[in-house]
């Protein structure tokens, strides 16, 4: 069944070729668009056509509607899907496509700007009932506001961007004293990733759990959920792993907090696939948090334990087709669980590891699925998000998901970048997770590091950080008639090493009695702020500059006390991997 004729999907990687396989199944024709350094890249190999459409910088690609508008007409394209980042979200190209006369396989435009604001969202959502974290509908505008709310509201609070979304532009304040810091961060990255430095405050819930519900609803009236999926074991506030049923939700509780989604959308006039996340405490209670109105990273799980495809209803309520399914057709069976295999270095606080992949071989055999968007030879790049693929089992409960997600795990292979797959493994092993906790405070401690480094490497975790060797080759010999697979490795030290080499080099060169230490980026990427000038005298722990690498912000601090000079970066300009940011000279 053809509704479309021909569909251009405004996105890239393994989404853009999630969304080509059903749109093949449907008989549709495949139009792909492309950056520069994505000529080569897996989504273009895949689709039917594809179009350049700028440079590197998402900017000037993925994100100029104009380009990816005139693919469209280029190609003789009869409607656009965005897939979720870059456009997904955005109410005006959503416009400007059905204004191009494109169907937009997405919710209508209103919906996504009622919903993209989360201060206007809070406030919709209260009027209609729906239970929201305590906490400000309107902009916050001053750090002294911060404070007082900080005070009225009980610490720690949260301050958040309000076109923000996965994790950007959200800090966590836990006293008076980092409120400045934290209200100015919150605005520069609203300002920065959504173009809008509008920020407001809530109370910070701790440890919950993020239980979001899945949402479909057609133009004939029809709103139905799709149950809870949990997404509480996150790093920076951006999720690494995801599961549905919620190991905390039983079946009253899917019942009211689908109803409450259902009601959400509702409220809005959606239309198309949307998320209701939410915040569910240890109490059971269930708090709004923001609406998604786009397809998640993580629909795969909800797909594996309903049946059905998310994208094609996605494809079809576009059309105008009804909803395939009624709320009491919908059947939930077993179990499934969603790792992310991102290009981030564990060891090195979840930093992104860009790179070329030199091998890459995907787990397969009963339960798994992989959604991906590389092949060996892929590079990732720092200019985009470094998801390398999605790895997605189904089983008959959650023990037998977790055991056949640790073996897909072990069948991955994925040389040439550092990966999440280790850190996976030690997550799915460790007795919180088997116990369906929320492992609060486990992703980012250093013994998730060396648990996940020693899996990685086969040897114990060096105290000083530092991975023995990096995979290079992997070669397959025979000894008395048994077959071995050996992996070569290539000495290589780690970014905390090279660091150090260059403060005893610094020293040296400073002259007796005096040190002078150079801090460096630890990654390539954008300077989106410095907070120091020449000069200045900082403490240990300081923070000198953030730097932006694939749509995540890292601090950069001071390593020592002392005074700051020869300060070589500023806001906006790009920096190299080991780039010297300053130095800190002391006695």
């Amino acid at each position: 069944m053809a509704v479309f004729d021909k569909v251009l999907v405004a996105n890239r990687g393994e989404i853009a070729i999630r969304v080509f396989r059903t749109l093949r199944e449907l008989g549709i024709a495949t139009i792909a668009v492309y950056s520069e350094p994505d000529r080569n890249a897996a989504h273009v190999a895949y689709a039917d056509e594809a179009y350049l459409i700028g440079g590197g910088a998402a900017s000037e690609s993925y994100l100029d509607q104009g380009a990816v508008l005139e693919a469209a007409r280029r190609a003789g394209a009869a409607a656009i899907h965005p897939g979720y980042g870059f456009l997904a979200e955005n109410a005006t190209f959503a416009r400007a496509c059905e204004a191009g006369g494109f169907v937009w396989i997405g919710p209508p435009a209103d919906a996504i700007e009622a919903m993209g604001s989360k201060i206007e969202a809070r406030e919709r959502m209260r009027a209609a009932g729906v239970p929201i974290v305590p906490g400000v509908t309107e902009a916050v505008e001053s750090a002294d506001a911060v404070r007082r709310l900080g005070d009225e509201l009980g610490w720690p609070i949260a301050i958040k961007a309000s076109a923000g979304g996965g994790g950007k532009g959200l800090k966590v304040v836990r006293s008076a004293d980092e409120a400045e810091r934290a209200f100015e961060s919150a605005r520069r990255e609203g300002e920065a990733y959504f173009s809008d430095a509008a920020v407001y405050v809530e109370r910070y819930i701790e440890d919950p759990r993020h239980v979001e519900v899945q949402v479909l609803a057609d133009a004939h009236g029809n709103v139905i959920h799709l149950g809870e999926r949990d997404c509480t074991i996150q790093r920076r506030h951006q999720k690494l792993l995801e599961e549905t049923p919620s190991p905390a939700v039983d079946a009253a509780l899917r019942e009211r907090i689908g109803a409450i989604a259902v009601d959400a959308a509702r409220a809005v006039g959606y239309r198309s696939a949307g998320t209701l996340e939410g915040l569910l405490t240890r109490d059971g209670d269930w708090f709004f948090l923001e609406m998604n109105t786009r397809i998640q990273v993580e629909h795969t799980v909800t797909e594996l334990v309903t049946g059905l495809d998310l994208v094609r209803e996605q494809i079809l309520i576009a059309a105008g087709e009804p909803l395939s399914v009624a709320q009491g057709d919908v059947r939930f069976s077993g179990h499934a669980l969603e790792c992310r295999i991102n290009a981030e270095d564990v060891s090195n606080g979840f930093l992104p590891a860009p790179g070329t992949i030199t091998r890459y071989r995907e787990p397969a055999g009963p339960g798994v699925r992989v959604d991906s968007g590389v092949v060996a030879g892929s590079e990732i790049s720092g200019l985009y998000d470094p998801m390398i693929a999605k790895l997605v089992v189904h089983g008959v409960d959650r023990e037998h998901a977790r055991r056949r997600m640790l073996r897909a795990l072990d069948e991955f292979a994925v040389d040439g970048v550092k990966t999440l797959i280790a850190f996976h493994k030690a997550l799915l092993t460790h007795p919180c997770f088997v116990e369906g906790a929320t492992c609060h405070g486990l992703v980012e401690s250093d013994l998730m590091a060396a648990r996940a480094a020693e899996l990685e490497n086969g040897r114990p975790f060096a105290p000083d950080g530092i991975v023995a060797g990096t995979r290079e080759t992997v070669r397959t010999v025979e000894v008395d008639g048994r077959r071995f697979e050996v992996r070569v490795l290539r000495p290589e030290p780690s970014f905390a090493a090279l660091a150090r080499k260059r403060r005893e080099r610094s020293r040296g060169s400073a002259g007796a009695g005096a040190g002078k230490d150079a801090v460096v980026s630890p990654m390539q990427g954008t300077v989106l702020a410095v907070e120091v000038s020449d000069g200045d005298e900082v403490e240990a722990g300081r923070v000198i500059c953030v730097v932006e690498a694939m749509k995540m912000e890292n601090e950069v601090h001071a390593h020592r006390a002392g005074r700051v000079a020869e300060l070589s970066v500023a806001p906006g300009q790009p920096v190299a991997t080991g780039q010297v940011i300053c130095v800190v000279e002391g006695d």
